[in-house]
């Protein structure tokens, strides 16, 4: 394993390094993989590059990259964005960029360790997320983490032919099982 920070079953996960942007970069240019997100325009390797190095210095913010156990591939990444430490809550976000892991259960692993993390390591007591109605994948996975329905956001989302709703998501200390 290559520098572990949060170690699961099939996964770990670890600090971005300024390499990993290149592996990041065809990723979110792949319409099929960017279709989920929020993303919307071409990117190059300067702007991964800057996200990258940007995202590590950032408090309020906590971005890893998503590597198998076996075998040390990166498939993706995660992150706790806009932490408050106040209110003692974080957004949750992943992307796992390689199709070819997708439907492996990676997403719900990598959502577990990630909100296990915001409640023993980080003190939070929420953890939430926006999905996009169209995403039923990802929808399945932050249920089978344990996260709940709280609300929907109306037509939200441009789907590039037709507005979607979103729909929160969102996890209690109290309610995690550990």
């Amino acid at each position: 394993m290559n520098n572990p920070h949060i170690i699961g079953k099939n996964v770990y996960l670890r600090p971005l390094e300024r390499a990993d942007a290149a592996v990041f970069q065809p990723w979110f240019n792949d319409p099929e993989i960017t279709e989920q997100l929020a993303l919307r325009r071409p990117v190059n390797l300067d702007f991964e590059e800057d996200f990258v190095v940007n995202a590590a210095r950032d408090p309020l913010r906590l971005v890893l990259g998503i590597a198998l156990v076996d075998g040390d591939a990166l498939i993706g990444n995660t992150g706790l964005e806009n932490i408050d430490y106040i209110n003692r809550q974080a957004e949750f976000g992943l992307c796992i960029g390689i199709k070819s892991e997708w439907n492996k259960g990676r997403g719900t692993e990598v959502t577990r360790l990630m909100a296990g993390y915001a409640f023993q390591r980080l003190n939070l007591n929420r953890v939430y997320l926006h999905v996009y109605a169209t995403n039923p994948r990802g929808i399945r996975a932050y249920e089978r983490a344990g996260f709940r329905r709280e609300g929907i956001l109306r037509q939200a989302h441009w789907g590039g032919d037709r507005y979607v709703d979103t729909i929160v998501m969102g996890v209690l200390r109290s309610e995690f099982e550990f």
